[in-house]
């Protein structure tokens, strides 16, 4: 196992973290390397792009969701048979659970994990004055971690001098730079970037970027920086949920309309004995065969609403099966499929599963956003204790549940959330499942029970 790896960290988004994340994992794919890449925080839609370019699955790493011994076994598991890891950081480097808390930060993960840190700096319409702001960064408690230095935004002729400058006044790397690239742009929407699958030059534009990038950065600071990470030492710990899940056959979807997923979810799935099936509601007409249990993760059902609607076959095969008592675990968009009607982004609503009575509307901004701490419920009928969990969607029901509360970080905002039974979990909040085991245990033993009774 390489130990070797790095983070891309900024002091704010929209500095360059996922365009200089995604050239150099593409420039160090293109060398022959293996690249294992994870993304800090609970985002879905970059690890996409760590996917697309690696052709590896993408962790996340949420220290707010779990705890430091998790997460340094994720990127140990993560990283077996990688030569090198990457990680993207999440907002600004020190931004985490709220103001003045760093928790769940970028610099939160590269303490935890003895991962050097590359912080990205905007270099245009600046001189002396980054000085100051990079110091204010090596300074600040777990500055420490930064040991390298990218200038986004400056030009050849300009970053000597800028290099020098800094080197000269500060303990830190500057290993190279990224001039600015007009044609090379990732779009966005409204939960975040388009997807990989949305942009149609994406690999050209991924070839002008590690281009560039391979005579703007020094692969070899960047080679002995990663070098200099900390020493992990490889966890092989088995859980009580672990191979509980036998025999088990967990049907998941996933198509255009569902892509949210976290690969730590799947792969504690996996753990246990149990048999994920791929399936997609908008273009099977049943579901598989044999299933002991539904999984619908998040995703854009809203802009696929009249494909999933007019697949009749599939709403009324997810309906029965939830009828029936398959335990279903649906979050966000998954959740949003079971209503009886759903608003495409026009307005217009469309008949869905009708497994929740009520309608799902667009609420044209960001709705209950951030992380939560799901109290007082129960998961499948089981007691698991609070549950960390994150929610970010644009959409909202006339009847989001009440089975839990949810509580914001500092518990100065709570609402309640949820439907849930002995063979349901249906709700806006996206579960991490390495932040408590216990959702495995409780998925699988539900699933278990619908399986002998069926047999």
């Amino acid at each position: 196992m390489s130990q070797a790896r790095f983070m891309i960290a900024a002091p704010a988004s929209g500095s360059g973290k996922t365009l200089i994340t995604c050239g150099l994992m593409h420039l160090l794919k293109r060398k022959g390397l293996q690249v294992q890449s994870f993304k800090c925080g609970p985002d879905f839609i970059d690890p996409m792009f760590h996917a697309y370019i690696t052709g590896r699955p993408a962790g996340n790493l949420d220290a707010f969701m779990a705890e430091e011994d998790t997460i340094r076994r994720m990127l140990q598991d993560g990283m077996q048979d990688a030569d090198i890891t990457v990680t993207e950081g999440v907002m600004g480097f020190f931004d985490g659970i709220g103001f003045g808390n760093s928790k769940g930060s970028s610099a939160d993960v590269a303490a935890m994990t003895e991962t050097p840190v590359i912080l990205v700096m905007n270099g245009r319409g600046v001189s002396t004055s980054i000085l100051p702001q990079i110091q204010g960064m090596l300074a600040y408690p777990g500055g420490q971690m930064i040991k390298g230095i990218v200038l986004n935004r400056i030009s050849k002729g300009v970053f000597p001098a800028m290099k020098q400058m800094i080197e000269s006044a500060l303990p830190v790397r500057v290993i190279g730079y990224l001039p600015e690239l007009p044609d090379v742009r990732l779009d966005s929407r409204h939960l975040g970037l388009m997807m990989p699958s949305e942009i149609e030059d994406l690999a050209v534009q991924l070839d002008r970027l590690a281009d560039c990038l391979a005579n703007t950065i020094s692969l070899e600071d960047l080679m002995t920086l990663a070098g200099n990470a900390g020493v992990l030492q490889e966890d092989r710990r088995i859980t009580d949920s672990e191979k509980s899940g036998a025999g088990i056959r967990i049907g998941v979807a996933k198509d255009e309309a569902f892509c949210f997923f976290y690969q730590e979810n799947l792969r504690m799935l996996e753990r246990t004995g149990a048999e994920l099936v791929w399936f997609s509601p908008i273009y099977d007409q049943q579901l598989p065969e044999q299933l002991d249990a539904l999984l619908l993760v998040g995703g854009y059902p809203e802009l696929k609403a009249k494909e999933l609607s007019g697949n009749e076959s599939m709403r009324h095969s997810v309906a029965e099966a939830a009828k029936s008592g398959m335990p279903v675990l649906a979050e966000c968009g998954g959740f949003l499929y079971l209503h009886r009607t759903l608003e495409d982004l026009e307005g217009k609503p469309w008949p869905m599963c009708g497994v929740i009575p009520a309608a799902a509307y667009n609420n044209h901004r960001l709705t209950r956003f951030g992380y939560i701490t799901l109290q007082g419920g129960t998961l499948f009928g089981r007691e698991t204790g609070c549950i960390r969990a994150h929610e970010f969607h644009h959409y909202d029901s006339e009847d989001p549940g009440t089975a839990f509360l949810a509580v914001k970080p500092g518990g100065k905002r709570q609402w309640n959330c949820i439907h849930s039974s002995g063979t349901m979990y249906a709700g806006f909040p996206h579960l991490y499942f390495p932040a408590n085991p216990e959702i495995v245990t409780a998925y699988i033993a539900a699933a278990q029970r619908y399986h002998r009774r069926k047999s």
